[in-house]
């Protein structure tokens, strides 16, 4: 039986949110009061009651956690904040200003957020992610998400939910706002909590339905949660706008904040709901466990000049050195652990590797969350299939995320299996990423080295690593750093420059030959970070030789030759213009004109040669 008072503390409480999300929206003439207003007293039980907190160390591990997948309520989450005393209640005024942290939506610019959310749907697997990390540490807190129901008609929702119900986190708790209407028009089940109900036991969790308006039975739903000994999902049944009669269950309010006429009178609804009741919150913990800074990494190759291997084992390798040499690095993978050479590490370090199956989306939210617990996470595909989590990596951006991506089996040099598996695309996807730094070696050492570069960079950063093997021209001493490239060929009297990287540098060191051959001297440049770019070296190119030939196996939109065009350098580029199809990797290169002979023709075209 939940005591009088505390109940009545906490429905003060839900109405007190209320008054600072309508308050909050309306100075800002802007955002989502009414999904607010219907998970008030999901937020009041959460953070007065349920969630084990210690407000003056939010940021520590030992913390229970909350995501709103639902960000456009942020509101409601700063109001809850504020009223613990992360940050003072009158900033809450400054909702969606220029110069204020409380952004429209969630972004970890305050204490207590850990990611950004907003881009609906990819709250669940975040929460996945940070329930796994707690159960590594040993940590015994739970993860919260608060889910809306529009939301739940995206894929990566039941990814989650299949992933979480397979390994069993029984840390990890989901709050449906069943508010019943979305933004255009009412959502797919409505308030039919069973269809919610037969769809989310059929994934292995533990599910319960409750009134979201009643505070003894949220609390009631809540205390099963922590007794369950699978993922537990709590179906909240509201009501958008709840709290405000004119308000209550009226479509079209999605994203319209209150008048201030209309405000005044929302006011005088909330305002007598709001009691003096000496409530003390029994949730609040002392936090003792902060997040560690992370490991430096270095690495050492032992490869000969001339030995045949492809860049992707070499990741592989790279990896398990890494991973030796740091305890809080993990390595996730899609399915194609065999192919992406993860499967050393795999072998390697089992506890440390998580299959996240085919479900790319499920896997880069997993390793979101994961990161924020300080780990280092190394997550890999076919470069093709991480285009399907390309919103989930852009979100990384903004979460302030530390994740290290891999992609292998880059262009038409697959070969065979035919554009389908090519990634052709993703120079450009990862190029497009704040903050983001995008390797893309050659060979065996460049590739391991690389790898230990992206493991020391704190953010976004993406490795291309090719599929057919190509032999090491780097000797094992070299070093290899972001922004930088490798001038492999040079004379006094360049006539052109051939700005090459990965499996097309091969292809650059045989144009060079022959048109040596031919009494043409040209420069050849692996240009092995994409981004940043080497920027001296490319401008000296261009001022000492006459003209730059850009080649890549990706297309020309977003990738090398482009990158380079970026500088103001005018660049000739050789990529992949024709409809890729199945055939051997040196045929196809040859009809997109970025092999060897391809390269001699257009460095003809443009010299003068007799």
């Amino acid at each position: 039986m939940v005591e009088e008072n505390v109940g009545k503390g906490l429905e003060t409480i839900a109405n007190i949110l209320r008054l600072h999300s309508i308050r909050s929206t309306t100075r800002a003439r802007s955002g989502h009061p009414t999904s607010c207003l219907s998970s008030a007293e999901i937020m009041a039980v959460l953070f007065f009651s349920v969630m084990n907190i210690d407000p003056k160390h939010i940021d520590y591990l030992d913390n229970d956690e909350l995501i709103l997948s639902k960000g456009h309520a942020a509101p409601i989450l700063y109001a809850a904040l504020a009223e613990i005393g992360v940050f003072p209640k009158e900033k809450l005024m400054t909702l969606r200003q220029f110069d204020s942290e409380l952004e429209g939506h969630p972004v970890p610019r305050v204490k207590g957020i850990r990611v950004a959310t907003g881009s609906l749907g990819q709250g669940l697997s975040i929460g996945l992610g940070m329930a796994y990390a707690k159960r590594l540490l040993g940590i015994n807190r739970k993860v919260y998400v608060l889910l809306g129901d529009g939301e739940v008609a995206e894929g990566s929702v039941w990814e989650a939910l299949n992933l979480a119900g397979k390994l069993k986190l029984s840390n990890l708790i989901a709050i449906l706002d069943m508010n019943r209407l979305g933004q255009s028009e009412p959502t797919m089940f409505q308030w039919d909590w069973e269809a919610y109900a037969k769809r989310v036991e059929a994934f292995d969790w533990n599910v319960t339905v409750c009134n979201g308006h009643d505070v003894k039975d949220l609390l009631r739903a809540f205390d099963e949660a922590k007794k369950s000994d699978k993922p537990f999902f709590i179906i909240a049944k509201t009501i958008k706008g709840k709290g405000v009669s004119f308000l209550e269950n009226v479509d079209g309010r999605h994203g319209t904040a209150l008048s201030e006429e209309e405000l005044s009178r929302a006011e005088k609804e909330i305002l007598p709901k709001i009691k003096d009741i000496n409530f003390k919150p029994q949730n609040f913990i002392e936090a003792k466990v902060p997040i560690e800074s992370r490991k430096k990494y270095s690495i050492r190759t032992e490869y000969k000049v001339g030995e045949m291997i492809a860049t992707r084992e070499a990741f592989g390798r790279a990896l398990v050195k890494l991973g030796e040499q740091n305890e809080k690095m993990i390595v996730l993978d899609g399915d194609v652990k065999n192919s992406t050479f993860t499967i050393y590490f795999f072998n390697k370090f089992p506890e440390r590797s998580l299959q996240c199956y085919i479900a790319e989306q499920n896997m880069v939210g997993i390793a979101i969350g994961l990161q924020t617990h300080g780990f280092d996470v190394f997550l890999s595909s076919f470069a093709c299939f991480l285009s399907r989590a390309h919103d989930q990596i852009r979100m990384a951006a903004y979460s302030r995320a530390n994740l290290k991506i891999a992609g292998s089996h880059v262009g038409v040099s697959i070969g065979e299996d035919g554009p389908s598996q090519m990634g052709l695309e993703d120079l450009a996807l990862f190029r497009a990423i704040y903050g983001s730094i995008v390797l893309y070696p050659c060979d065996a050492v460049s590739c391991e080295k690389l790898t230990c570069a992206m493991a020391n960079y704190e953010g976004i950063s993406y490795i291309r690593t090719t599929r057919p093997r190509t032999p090491v021209i780097y000797d094992n001493q070299e070093e290899f750093h972001i922004g930088g490239s490798k001038v492999l060929r040079r004379s006094r009297n360049d006539e052109a420059t051939i700005v090459a990287a990965g499996i097309t540098v091969h292809e650059a060191l045989k144009a060079y030959e022959k048109l040596k051959a031919d009494g043409i001297n040209v420069r050849v440049i692996d240009l092995y970070s994409v981004k940043p770019l080497d920027v001296e070296t490319l401008v000296r190119a261009a001022e000492e030789t006459k003209h730059i030939i850009t080649v890549e196996d990706h297309y020309p939109e977003g990738g090398l030759g482009e990158a380079v065009a970026s500088l103001g350098i005018k660049t000739h580029i050789l990529a992949v213009r024709k409809m890729p199809h199945s055939g051997r990797p040196e045929e196809l290169m040859a009809e997109q004109g970025i092999d060897a002979a391809g390269m001699v023709r257009k460095v003809k075209e443009l010299v003068s040669y007799p």
